[in-house]
């Protein structure tokens, strides 16, 4: 196996159990330059809410660099932001596999600081 085969195994373990607590999911991916935040209703079939370093106004708040703490930190907070506005304030964090350190914990306690519970 390699690296990204066991991460999509532990996502998908994550992914089980939260399936099983029918909560509001939230969930990330990153990549070397860029960060992405879903928010999925409980049926998990739903786009609730999305941010990314990708849009064109974080873009240009980031100066373009998508792939640092500060730039997760911005995405935590707009995805708390839209959750909010979209009625939803208790989630369900999926770190899709990846480690709860660096941007993934950036990310996690923004969104936390923002308004959400997890």
């Amino acid at each position: 196996m390699n690296k990204n085969e066991t991460r999509v195994r532990r996502a998908r373990q994550t992914r089980i159990r939260i399936a099983e607590q029918l909560a509001h999911r939230l969930t990330i991916y990153r990549s070397n330059q860029h960060i992405f935040a879903q928010l999925y209703s409980p049926c998990g079939t739903k786009v609730l809410a999305s941010a990314s370093t990708m849009e064109a106004d974080i873009k240009k708040a980031l100066n373009g660099n998508g792939g640092n703490s500060a730039a997760a930190q911005q995405i935590g907070k707009t995805i708390a932001e839209r959750a909010i506005k979209a009625g939803v304030t208790e989630v369900a964090f999926d770190r899709a596999g990846f480690r709860y350190h660096g941007r993934v914990k950036a990310l996690a306690e923004a969104a936390r600081e923002a308004g959400l519970k997890f």
